[in-house]
């Protein structure tokens, strides 16, 4: 009788789950991203694909394109626009000249650790953000973690602020990336990361700055001997959609999608922050002289800082950053946030 029970009900969910799934229309997403595919954030997308499969039955399924097969995050992000690329996940620098206010982001020395991070954009200070992309042809389905920021070159090792001063480092087409390094002394050269490792290997450029994780995952070792642990800023990525895409979607296949994004953010970082723990051993085992920017040095180079600092906060809205400043100082007890 229990077996009959059982049965029964089996068939009771099958006849409910039927006209669900009918719902569930078959829907293939590219996903264009410009780092290699051992990089977490492939690994992430790589889950996030089996997450939307696994919920919808088969009928949803993203379809992951590496090492700018596809084009750059500038070139990806306007794809998404146009309605030509369903998904791509850029640096919310990118985002900068369709929503000024994510500037505030990279803003140098900002964040203090991953906590910190992810308590802003997980709260309503980083769904505010999101919610402005609709208007530009863009569905924010989450932020992940890129990490924070470190300068390495070919040249010599950074110990002091002062050792940035001539080097040509690649830095992200950003105005606010460009400015920060000029103020450091170096000579700042926007370029894109898919141009990078070549530029770095013909010496067009002496080093770059980005989070060790994709140091490690670019290979970036074989053409660079030295690396600082400066913490200059702390970068996120935005797991984006096509609007276009989105609204061909019903509002069923919407939520698959959604809470599919939703574990992969989760995924993401817990990933990215295990590989970043041991990406500095390995590359220090292939080679790398990396040295830790002293606290003393940091606060020179954020005092040569001030004046983009003041330029830039007022550039992305001093309402934004006042806000974001707020945050940050409930979080640390209402320590006063340093401008």
């Amino acid at each position: 009788m229990q077996f009959r029970s059982l049965g029964l009900a089996a068939a009771l969910l099958a006849a409910l789950a039927g006209p669900a799934a009918a719902q569930i229309k078959e829907h293939t997403f590219k996903v264009g991203i410009g780092l290699s595919e051992d990089h977490p954030q492939a690994k992430a997308l790589k889950f996030f694909a089996e997450q939307l499969a696994a919920k919808s039955g088969g009928k949803l399924v993203a379809r992951v394109y590496a090492s700018g097969a596809l084009g750059n995050d500038i070139s990806m992000t306007s794809a998404l626009r146009g309605g030509t690329l369903e998904m791509t996940v850029p640096d919310s620098s990118t985002l900068v000249s369709l929503v000024k206010p994510f500037g505030v982001l990279n803003l140098p020395f900002t964040f203090n650790n991953e906590k910190e991070a992810d308590a802003v954009l997980d709260g309503p200070f980083g769904q505010k953000l999101l919610a402005t992309l609709p208007d530009k042809g863009l569905i924010g389905l989450g932020f992940w973690e890129n990490g924070f920021r470190h300068v390495t070159n070919s040249r010599r090792p950074v110990q002091r602020a002062e050792d940035l001063s001539g080097l040509k480092l690649r830095v992200i087409q950003s105005p606010l990336f460009l400015d920060t390094f000029n103020a450091l002394g170096a000579n700042a050269t926007p370029m894109p990361f898919t141009e990078l490792y070549t530029a770095m290997e013909q010496g067009a450029v002496d080093g770059q700055e980005n989070p060790a994780a994709t140091i490690l995952a670019s290979k970036f070792y074989e053409v660079q001997k030295h690396m600082v642990m400066s913490r200059h800023m702390y970068s996120a990525w935005v797991l984006l959609m096509s609007k276009k895409t989105w609204d061909g979607l019903s509002a069923q296949e919407q939520k698959i999608v959604q809470d599919a994004a939703r574990e992969a953010t989760l995924f993401e970082r817990k990933t990215i922050r295990a590989f970043s723990e041991t990406a500095l051993a390995d590359l220090k085992k292939a080679g790398m002289q990396i040295t830790e920017l002293p606290a003393a040095e940091q606060a020179k180079m954020r005092s040569k800082l001030q004046p983009v600092l003041a330029k830039f906060s007022k550039e992305f809205g001093e309402d934004t950053t006042a806000e974001l400043n707020g945050e940050l100082a409930k979080l640390r007890g209402g320590t006063t946030v340093p401008k």
